[in-house]
């Protein structure tokens, strides 16, 4: 051991001095002075005095200094640094690949999964990434036979994705051979994935391939191949540091030119010799050079984050970037409440001033960044004399942010009713805008807690418009709040509505110590994690955050600096963020689909109840849908179905009587109050069931997912007749409504009418010929609904036969009590049809519009509408049969007549 020389301890610093006495340079003697002096000073009664001292100051310490929410002095001298510098400065980044094609494809823009089972993690893995960023895809589970991969001279599928690499490798010799011509013939490429055995496998060669895998292995420190093709989004250059998840990994050893590995990994041992060290494939693509067929194969799952980002490139560069993503990323962070916390959380000035710092070093890898900071301005001063200076130093710098409002007393705008009591809440907090210099012309505001964002509360739009001009807004819950991949916007009474992204912070996460899940959870969520994954997977984001997370130990800067870095790091996505007008603009150019809302019931989402007003019900929404199609009896149905005591119809529409025609015109972008107005409390008891019939709703491109979103347990009761008579039918009704292209055209004109017709002949032929293409459009609605819910009537029997008709249908409702229609209805000589039976042998039949006879069809037309019609009959007849349910007599007529 080394000694310390005599000089060289006298330089030292004296860390105690015992008495009054001169210290004492000789070490030997300190010890011993120190002893006595405190003997002799010190006794039994004085040493518990001191201690009790001391644990009172330890208590009023803690109480004042840590506890919350009095925490404001001890972590500011703890905040965290951001994380992540790069390896590869911004000057040696290469730009990133265009996987764009030139040749003329015959391949659809979709993707064919092919797994082992529904059921498996993997394969739900991957269809969670297509969902979030929005690639068409379908899934089939791995058969005897392929799916059908081609229509006509089109291929289905850009790229074919393998869940099981081994399944794959060992298809068939007649599966494997057609699938082969299909991705040579049409250049469509496959993804493998090698999935974890029991058996492990050394140096074992894949079935037909000159690649071996060696399985079963733990691996660490993930780099990728800056030279490979097919990095896109990925960039190279950096070090994935530490072990991979899983111990199932596999590895790919190549013997052929045609193989080049994407990504690399070092096997983990505890003790390694430099032969171990070499550099694994865990990502390899096959250039096709052998047999024509690109591949790029995994050697494991996605659960390891740096996959999601190579499947991802893999299916652009497979696809001839038909499946490419853009690079852009739009970012705009929130500060919600920026006034409003309890004492002893607000902020300071130096945390208002590291928040000017921050945002200036985000604007360096960000361009056009801003802080955008919601207020209440009713809390403005509510914090302590430190920090209301912090509340101070924010308007001194108001010119630095962006600004949005809230309500003026951060009150849920559903627990208003009152537009006038909204508007005058929004008043204050504008009249408070103007007094101190913050810009009211954002056209954006949030509202407290999503309340009346969606589920949608009228009088809050009607408010925004009036007061703030507000455009656009946000929020989480539309749909729902989880999972965040189906998050999606929408535009109502004029205002946009982003979906908005949460970054793992909330009003509670103060402390870096105190996060749920430790450090290491948030620095997951930032490197390669959910917040991470929610940037790649969204060309825009709006992050929500909360004034606390600026202050104590500002983890928001801490958070949005460390994964701006990582993604800077990692990727090749260019960021930038804009006003919310401008950004709302952008997605809904991106996303013009999302336009029209998609209304769910309130009382199926227990976060929607929570924020919908109590005003309102849901309760008496129909759980009977009749919807058509025109012409086929669905009047007569109705008058029907109300005569039963358990069933009650909507009120009745000014305009269209007792068709609300909610789900398919513009009634449903006037959102679902309208809707509810028609089937209020009072209308039925508790053991009552409303029902609704709209004609149209058959043939809506749009009214099947709309009905299954807002009433997905209702029944749904479809009419059929001949589709030749209810054509016929049809142009007869229209043209004594008036129509003048019907009253200026015969009916075989307009069937017959070719391509080359008149705009408007060809829109009155295609109304007046799809509906009658019935199975095509119950197809699309047993896409929504399961066939258990789907009743079918013969049209012509409703007509000759109402009362069984009805009584099988009370049997398909299962209400009670079981009522005989017999006693109900009377046929009516005169009409031609049944009627209601009102007081003995009176009738009370439908209006003068219903039962009219019109002249016979002419032969020629009859003759055209068979022939169009036989495949469309014989689809309809096959569906009904495999869904279980009786094919009409006049269905089997038709058919036995064509042949």
């Amino acid at each position: 051991m080394l000694r310390m020389t005599g000089e060289n301890r006298g330089a030292r610093a004296p860390l105690l001095e015992c008495g009054s006495g001169e210290y004492s340079h000789n070490h030997k003697t300190l010890a011993p002075r120190c002893c006595f002096w405190l003997a002799s000073h010190v006794n039994v009664r004085k040493c518990v005095a001191g201690v009790m001292l001391l644990s009172v100051l330890t208590i009023l310490f803690y109480s004042y200094y840590v506890t919350i929410p009095l925490t404001s002095l001890v972590w500011r001298d703890r905040i965290p640094r951001p994380l992540t510098q790069c390896s590869l400065l911004a000057s040696q980044q290469q730009a990133a690949r265009d996987h764009r094609s030139d040749a003329r494809l015959r391949i659809d823009a979709k993707v064919l999964v092919i797994v082992e089972s529904a059921y498996s993690r993997l394969g739900r893995d991957i269809a969670e990434l297509l969902v979030a960023n929005r690639i068409r895809y379908k899934i089939e589970v791995a058969g005897k036979s392929l799916p059908v991969l081609t229509t006509l001279d089109k291929g289905r599928y850009g790229v074919i994705v393998f869940e099981s690499l081994s399944k794959y490798a060992n298809m068939d010799k007649w599966n494997r051979e057609l699938l082969d011509k299909y991705c040579r013939e049409y250049s469509v490429g496959v993804v493998g994935f090698a999935t974890p055995s029991e058996e492990t496998l050394v140096g074992a060669q894949l079935k037909g391939f000159p690649l071996f895998m060696h399985t079963n292995l733990r691996l660490k420190d993930a780099t990728l191949n800056a030279a490979s093709p097919v990095l896109r989004l990925a960039r190279a250059g950096e070090t994935a540091w530490g072990a991979l998840p899983g111990d199932h990994w596999s590895v790919f050893r190549a013997n052929s030119s045609t193989y080049e590995p994407i990504a690399w990994a070092l096997r983990e041992h505890d003790y390694e010799t430099d032969g171990e060290r070499m550099p694994l494939a865990t990502v390899i693509q096959d250039h096709g050079r052998l047999d024509g067929v690109q591949r790029v194969l995994f050697g494991s799952g996605l659960q390891f984050w740096l996959h999601r980002l190579l499947f991802l490139d893999a299916l652009s560069y497979l696809s001839h970037g038909q499946l490419s993503l853009s690079l852009d990323r739009w970012i705009l962070v929130d500060i919600d409440d920026i006034f409003v916390g309890e004492k002893g959380t607000r902020l300071h000035e130096e945390d208002v001033a590291a928040l000017l710092t921050s945002q200036a070093a985000l604007q360096r890898l960000v361009p056009g960044f801003r802080f955008n900071l919601g207020y209440s301005a009713k809390y403005y001063h509510h914090g302590t004399p430190t920090e209301n200076l912090g509340d101070d130093a924010l308007l001194k710098h108001r010119e630095y942010f962006n600004w949005f409002c809230h309500m003026w007393n951060h009150q849920q705008p559903h627990l208003y009713n009152n537009v006038s009591q909204l508007e005058a809440e929004m008043m204050l907090n504008k009249q408070f805008a103007l007094e101190h210099g913050i810009p009211t012309n954002s056209c954006y505001s949030v509202s407290p807690h999503h309340s009346g964002v969606y589920p949608v509360h009228e009088p809050l739009y009607e408010a925004w418009r009036k007061v703030w001009d507000v455009k656009v807004t946000s929020t989480e819950e539309y749909p729902h709040l989880r999972p965040a991949r189906l998050r999606r916007g929408f535009r109502h009474r004029g205002v946009m509505v982003l979906p908005r992204q949460t970054c793992g912070l909330f009003t509670h996460t103060l402390l870096l110590e105190r996060y749920p899940g430790g450090r290491h959870r948030l620095d997951r969520s930032i490197q390669g994690g959910e917040l991470f994954q929610t940037v790649i997977n969204n060309p825009i984001n709006v992050f929500m955050t909360h004034m606390s997370n600026y202050g104590n130990d500002r983890l928001a800067l801490y958070t949005f600096e460390s994964v701006v870095k990582f993604l800077r790091c990692w990727t090749n996505v260019r960021l930038a963020s804009a006003p919310p007008l401008a950004l709302a603009e952008k997605y809904f150019q991106l996303r013009p689909d999302e336009l029209n809302p998609l209304w769910g019931n309130p009382c199926d989402d227990i976060r929607h109840r929570r924020i919908w007003s109590k005003s309102k019900w849901c309760g008496t929404l129909p759980r009977l849908l009749v919807i058509g199609p025109q012409k086929t009896g669905s009047t007569a149905l109705y008058t029907f179905l109300a005569m039963h005591p358990t069933l009650k119809p909507n009120l009745p529409s000014p305009s269209t009587y007792e068709e609300l025609q909610f789900f398919n015109n513009n009634n449903y972008l006037k959102g679902l109050d309208w809707y509810l107005n028609f089937f209020p409390p009072s209308l039925t008891n508790n053991s009552q069931i409303t029902f609704e019939k709209s004609a149209t709703y058959f043939d809506g491109d749009l009214v099947p997912r709309r009905a299954h979103a807002l009433l997905p347990n209702a029944k749904i009761i479809a009419i059929l007749i001949s589709p030749s008579k209810r054509a016929y039918s049809w142009y007869q009704h229209i043209r004594s409504h008036g129509d003048p292209i019907a009253n200026n055209y015969t009916f075989h004109t307009i069937i017959t009418a070719n391509d080359s017709a008149p705009k408007q002949l060809r829109d009155l032929r295609n109304r007046c010929l799809n509906p009658g293409k019935y199975s095509h459009y119950l197809e699309r609605w047993l896409s929504e609904y399961s066939v258990h819910q789907l009743h079918v009537i013969d049209g012509s029997m409703l007509r000759s036969e109402p009362a069984v008709v009805m009584n099988t249908l009370q049997k398909f409702l299962k209400i009670s009590p079981h009522i005989d229609y017999n006693k109900l209805l009377k046929y009516d000589p005169k009409k031609g049809f049944f009627c209601q039976v009102v007081g003995g042998e009176k009738t009370k039949c439908l209006g003068k519009s219903k039962g009219r006879v019109y002249p016979p069809m002419e032969e020629r037309s009859a003759k055209f509408l068979r022939r169009y019609y036989t495949p469309h009959n014989t689809a309809l007849s096959k569906l009904l049969v495999r869904v279980g349910r009786p094919v009409p007599h006049w269905l089997k007529d038709e058919l036995s007549a064509n042949g």
